[in-house]
């Protein structure tokens, strides 16, 4: 009876252990993300405790304890958002375009949402949080449509089309920010403090603004995602087992535009998330796209929040932009996924 079970293929004995594997990996993911997010509550411009946070949260702080501690809460909550929606949107783009190196930016959707903010307060005056949010989001939103229509147009449609016409479109909207924030100062000091990409300074308004976005770019990505990996076997053999890979790609460039456009609007550009985390996911994990959209949803914001308490602490009472810790955390991840893909051919 031993013997069986070890020659067995696909046996119980694997089933068990795979699932045990699985299981182990969701509950150390789980607990990194509830300790980030305790994280977030507890560190600042001055460290508060674990035990004054508990009493906070059970309502037994003080006046001045409970405002500190409750002012990290929208930080926290819109740092969860914006790193479920950028994680998720990498895992899409790399999956749809069967390129390791995609990320949310490859759409353009951060220079559309930088160009749009750069229009509305050069040419309509506008001004505040709430105002670059509304015009951020359908920046991102035209940007990502736009190279959609791009790279999906004529015969020569594909993956490396879609690469280009976002590469293109990000190239147009670049120099017209530059040409934009170079003649006009009062601009470039409104820009500047956005597009580096930060967590602070947002409250629980730009939470429920981007919120509806986001959710309908994850209930897509999870329908998707036995499409994906169908389509991961190529568009020829998909067909065969009665898929629609045109649609599922579809659909998932449709996902990842909207969360991307969510987190960008919300948060600003914050690079490099969306590139690492589907890489540490994958390894995690395999390449079943079910597993990837859901990791990836608690190592991203997990990843988001630990780079916003680095920055926190790291020059304290200074703050470092999380964009720039991010971009510290992603360069390796980087360099990293070029080696792999040096290895694979």
């Amino acid at each position: 009876m031993a013997s069986s079970t070890l020659v067995e293929p696909g046996g119980t004995s694997t089933s068990r252990a795979g699932a045990a594997r699985l299981a182990l990996s969701l509950t150390v993911c789980l607990a990194v993300l509830a300790l980030a997010m305790l994280a977030s509550v507890m560190f600042g411009s001055k460290t508060t405790s674990f035990g004054s946070v508990m009493d906070v949260l059970r309502g037994h702080g003080d006046a001045y304890l409970t405002t500190v501690v409750q002012s990290r809460y929208p930080r926290t909550a819109i740092g969860v958002l914006a790193g479920v929606c950028l994680a998720v949107a990498g895992t899409l783009m790399q999956g749809v375009t069967r390129n390791p190196l995609a990320e949310p930016g490859l759409l353009g959707i951060n220079a559309g949402a930088s160009a749009s903010i750069v229009a509305a307060t050069a040419f309509l005056g506008v001004t505040g949080q709430s105002a670059t949010l509304w015009w951020a989001l359908p920046g991102a939103l035209l940007a990502g449509l736009v190279v959609h229509v791009i790279g999906s147009a004529g015969t020569s449609a594909g993956p490396a089309r879609l690469v280009l016409a976002g590469a293109v479109l990000s190239a147009v909207l670049a120099a017209f920010i530059q040409a934009v924030t170079l003649s006009l100062p009062r601009v470039f000091d409104s820009y500047r403090y956005w597009v580096v990409g930060a967590l602070g300074g947002r409250d629980f308004d730009v939470f429920w603004s981007v919120l509806p976005f986001a959710a309908v770019g994850l209930l897509v990505a999870l329908v998707i995602a036995p499409g994906l990996n169908v389509t991961a076997l190529g568009d020829d053999t998909a067909t065969s087992l009665g898929a629609r890979p045109a649609r599922v790609k579809a659909a998932g460039l449709l996902a990842a535009t909207l969360l991307s456009a969510a987190a960008t609007a919300a948060v600003g550009p914050i690079a490099f998330v969306g590139l690492a985390v589907p890489h540490l996911v994958r390894a995690l994990v395999g390449v079943d796209f079910r597993l990837q959209i859901l990791f990836s949803a608690l190592v991203g914001p997990a990843l988001l929040l630990s780079a916003d308490v680095v920055g926190r602490v790291l020059l304290r009472p200074q703050e470092v932009m999380v964009g720039v810790i991010t971009a510290f955390i992603g360069a390796p991840a980087l360099l990293l996924a070029v080696r792999r893909m040096r290895g694979s051919a």
